[in-house]
């Protein structure tokens, strides 16, 4: 009995593992081949929205782009104190 319900553990684990590698291998995330930055600013970090990504720049500003069109869409100063 005791044998019987440890594999019935330990197949139930392989089953989630293989479930969650299942599930998260195919998530992922798309960047442009080239993003566009304005004059002097390098990229520090990147972060990816549904239809939006991010860079934030060493310069202080996180730069909002579109997606699917590269074009920049916002630009927020970061605040330094």
């Amino acid at each position: 009995m005791v044998m019987a319900l440890t594999a019935v553990m330990i197949g139930g684990v392989l089953v989630t593992f293989a479930l969650i590698v299942i599930r998260l291998s195919d998530r992922t995330p798309t960047l442009p081949e080239q993003v566009e930055l304005p004059d002097g600013a390098g990229a520090l970090a990147v972060t990816i929205g549904s239809n939006w990504y991010a860079v934030v720049t060493d310069d202080d500003r996180i730069l909002i782009f579109d997606k699917t069109t590269g074009k920049l869409r916002q630009t927020v100063p970061l605040s330094t104190d």
